[in-house]
Parts: C-alpha cells; sequence; structure tokens
C-alpha cells in the first residue's frame, strides 16, 4: 500500500516533485563541481611541488648560501693565447657549486636516522659556465657586482648568455645545470619528478660512472640523443637516456651519478640537498623540528613551506575555490534544503482534505508523517541523481578545456651566492625564484568519496524536507478535511 501509494502520488504531482528535486540538484552539482575543481587545483600544487622536489619528498634539507662579499669567489677563467701573440680559438668550463653550501656527505645518514624519517637521499646540484671564443693572452673575469635574475637559458641557472665583445676578445658565455644524483636511491629526488622516454636511467652500479641522463628540452636543444657523449668540465659522458618533465622545467638539463658530480666539483664526499621522504605524512612538522633539534646548522624546508612561495593564478584561484567557492557551496545547498523543506510543506498544506480524509478512514498520524517523508525521500534521490548528472557534466567539461594556471614561485629562504641575485628555492636543486614559473593544466577529477558525498546529501536534503512535510502533516486532524478542500 505504501509503495502503491506513494507511486500514485509522485507521478500525479509532477511538476511539483520536479521543482524539488531540481533545487536539490542545483546545490548537490555545485557541490560536486567545487569539490572536483578544488581537487584539481590540489594536485596541481602537487605537481608544482613535486617538479622542484621530486616525487614522494616531504621535506629537504640544506644550508644556507653565504652571504654575498663573505669571501665567495666570482666565476674566473684562465685562457693561454698562442706564443705567437696572435688570437686563438679556445674553449673552457668551470663547474660551481649551485644554491647552496655544501653539506658533509655524513648528514644524509645523521637525517636517515632521525625518528620519523623513511629514506633521505643527498643530491649535489652545480652550474657548468662554458667560455667559447677568440682569446688574447690574460684572463677573463665576470664583470658587474651581480648577475640579472632573469632566465640565464636552459636550466634557469641565471649565468649571462649570448656573445660578448670587447678588450680584443670575441667570446659566448653558456651556462648549463648538471645535478648529481645517488644512484643508488633514484625512487627519491628531482630526478623522480622526469620519465624515462629514451633509452635507461641509471644503473645501480654506475655510482662513478662517466654516463648521463640528458633532459629532453636540453636534448633538443643541442641535438643530443643516447649514445653520444657530452663533455663536462675535460670528463666525457655517454648519454644513456633522456628523460622529460613531468610538468614545467625539469630539475637539470643532465642528470650525472653523484661521485662522479662531487669529483667535478671538486666536493669529495659533499652534497647540496638531503631529500627526505618522513613516515607518516601527518607527522611532517614534528620530522622538521626533530631534524632541527638535532642537526643544528641546517635549513628544514616542508613542502608545505614551499606552498606558502606559490603565487598566481594557480594560488588565487585555489584560494577562491576553498573560501569563497566552499561558502557559496554551502550558502546554495542550505537554500535548497530550505526550499525544498518550505515546498513540501506547503505541498502539505494543501493536501488537507486528503489526509484528514485518510486519518478519518484510521491511518494514524504516523502513517500519514511516513508517506510524506517517503515522497520527499524520493524528490531528494530524484535530486541527487540530478544533481551528479550536472556535477559529472561540469567536472566534465573545466577538464576537457583545461584552463591554464600559472604558478609563480617565490622565495623560501636562502640566497644563491657566487655574485647571482635572488634567492633559490628552498630545497629544490638550484632553482632561481626570481624568474621561475610554471604553466599547470587544470583539471577536476571526480573520485568516488564527492559521489558518496552527492548522494549522503541527497539522503539529507529528502530527509530534511520529509521532516517539514511530516511535522505540517502530523498536525493534521480528521475536522480539518471538512473546512479546507485541496
Amino acid at each position: 500500500m505504501f509503495f502503491t501509494y506513494l507511486r500514485r502520488e509522485l507521478r500525479r504531482r509532477r511538476k511539483a516533485a520536479l521543482v524539488v528535486a531540481s533545487g536539490l540538484g542545483l546545490g548537490i552539482a555545485l557541490v560536486i563541481i567545487v569539490s572536483s575543481v578544488s581537487s584539481g587545483m590540489s594536485k596541481a600544487q602537487d605537481k608544482v611541488l613535486e617538479s622542484l622536489y621530486g616525487l614522494g619528498t616531504d621535506m629537504t634539507v640544506t644550508k644556507a648560501a653565504a652571504a654575498p662579499g663573505s669571501g665567495t669567489e666570482r666565476p674566473r677563467f684562465e685562457f693561454d693565447a698562442k706564443d705567437s701573440g696572435d688570437d686563438s680559438t679556445q674553449s673552457t668550463d668551470r663547474v660551481m657549486v649551485q644554491g647552496f653550501q655544501t653539506l658533509a656527505a655524513t648528514t644524509v645518514a645523521k637525517v636517515d636516522q632521525q625518528d620519523g624519517v623513511a629514506d633521505a637521499v643527498g643530491g649535489l646540484s652545480l652550474t657548468v659556465m662554458k667560455v667559447d671564443g677568440q682569446f688574447k693572452r690574460g684572463e677573463f673575469k665576470q664583470q658587474g657586482g651581480t648577475a640579472e635574475s632573469g632566465r640565464g637559458g636552459p636550466g634557469g641557472s641565471g649565468v649571462p648568455q649570448g656573445e660578448v665583445k670587447g678588450g680584443g676578445a670575441s667570446f659566448d658565455v653558456n651556462s648549463y645545470t648538471v645535478y648529481g644524483t645517488d644512484v643508488t636511491k633514484q625512487d627519491l629526488g628531482p630526478l623522480t619528478s622526469s620519465k624515462i622516454t629514451a633509452g635507461r636511467t641509471f644503473r645501480t652500479t654506475e655510482t662513478n660512472g662517466k654516463v648521463a641522463v640528458v633532459d629532453a628540452a636540453y636534448a633538443k636543444e643541442k641535438k643530443l640523443t643516447v649514445g653520444k657523449t657530452v663533455t663536462v668540465h675535460g670528463t666525457e659522458f655517454t648519454i644513456v637516456g633522456v628523460s622529460t618533465a613531468d610538468s614545467g622545467d625539469a630539475a637539470a638539463n643532465l642528470y650525472i651519478p653523484l661521485q662522479r658530480a662531487q669529483t667535478l666539483a671538486d666536493a669529495k664526499n659533499k652534497v647540496t640537498t638531503v631529500y627526505v621522504k618522513a613516515a607518516d605524512s601527518q607527522q611532517i612538522d614534528s620530522v622538521k623540528s626533530t631534524i632541527q633539534k638535532n642537526i643544528p646548522g641546517t635549513t628544514v624546508t616542508t613542502s608545505a613551506d614551499l606552498a606558502d612561495t606559490v603565487s598566481g593564478s594557480l594560488s588565487t584561484a585555489s584560494d577562491l575555490a576553498s573560501s569563497v567557492g566552499k561558502w557559496l557551496s554551502v550558502a546554495v545547498l542550505i537554500a535548497a534544503f530550505l526550499v525544498a523543506g518550505l515546498l513540501t510543506s506547503s505541498a502539505v498544506s494543501r493536501r488537507v482534505r486528503e489526509f484528514g480524509t485518510l486519518k478519518a478512514l484510521g491511518w494514524k498520524s504516523g502513517r500519514v508523517t511516513r508517506q510524506v517523508v517517503g515522497e520527499a525521500l524520493v524528490n531528494g534521490l530524484m535530486g541527487g541523481v540530478l544533481g551528479i548528472a550536472v556535477g559529472l557534466g561540469g567536472a566534465y567539461v573545466v577538464t576537457a578545456i583545461s584552463p591554464t594556471l600559472t604558478a609563480q614561485l617565490g622565495s623560501s629562504g636562502g640566497s644563491s651566492g657566487g655574485g647571482m641575485r635572488g634567492g633559490m628555492m628552498g630545497g629544490g636543486p638550484g632553482r632561481q625564484s626570481a624568474s621561475k614559473a610554471l604553466d599547470i593544466a587544470l583539471t577536476a577529477p571526480v573520485s568516488l568519496s564527492i559521489i558518496l558525498i552527492a548522494v549522503g546529501l541527497a539522503v539529507a536534503g529528502g530527509l530534511i524536507a520529509g521532516a517539514f512535510g511530516g511535522w505540517r502533516a502530523s498536525r493534521l486532524r480528521p475536522a480539518d478535511a471538512l473546512r479546507r478542500v485541496e
């Protein structure tokens, strides 16, 4: 009897049911869209952090660079002209530690032993400045107090590029970045933010091998492929793989084994950064405090610290979604629930004669109330179906359009030193914050949890509307049927 009466009343009052379902559906759809967009922005921010840290890294340990003027030498290049005094074509390069003062390699083991640390690995970030041209007897020094903070070419090293003339010499200054990676632990650190798209990655036995993995963008520019060689400071490396950054720019132009990088930079048993993975992502702050307490003189930067330095349209949109968007969703949802309740209560008032007659025939107030609640619950479920459909459609449109958001990376402390202006990203492998911007395509993934929340909201909306209508129906008396007509 309950379902027969329910089906008949819903068919007879299709328009009223559609209005209630549409109101609930609008609120539910907005919740789905805002939640999915927020999820997409969160993933976009994770990509930004991964492009700096590498996949799985929760924090980094570094030592801040020395203050300008504290004795850090500027790049100096020595050239020998021919004995005849004629101009000669020469080429030379210099390998420099990039971004931070070095830490002892033993720091990696110390960090790894701290409570709450699941794994730690060291890395060495280098910049190679190469000069080619014709010179007379003498030397070339970097001119001026500082180099510009704008991008200096592949890898964003910030070193001036292009042709410079003067003093009877004509030469080109170029630079590229090199990252020394621990080949025995390749599942942590900046290289994990790139995928090997040609060749292979390092073998664990190549701890001091003369092999390299080259970034795809740099390889294209320099026409490098697997099997070719590249010379760094007199050492010839065979390219064994080509890597492509998952998002944004790669951490370095070349990746080589850590020991070999230490040899090139004359930094034996030194690292610039320790990449740390916490055993529990919920305890990152406490792990940070532990490392800072037990390993003095270091700077610990977490993903949250780095996220605070991200600005641009991604940050603005994320703030809007997490504040205005969520509050708007809540407001619309509350309004939809109230409207559904009021419409249900109003519909009961127009059915006074019907319910009064049913009570006169022996229906209990509870039975009438259950009938009203059942109708409202079905309306709520229909609103949920409608809202889920519209919400999924909206999320699909956002993903299909994939609007591009820009993440501008600000400084998180420490300066680059070496006469360069602008801070390096804390924990990033020598990223230059003053000019670093990433373009991220926004998506709106809809997870199962969001769908379950939508179903829960649909049921809640139906129950709230049913509560309004049930309360009104419970107050009806058989005599009301004689005083009012539908």
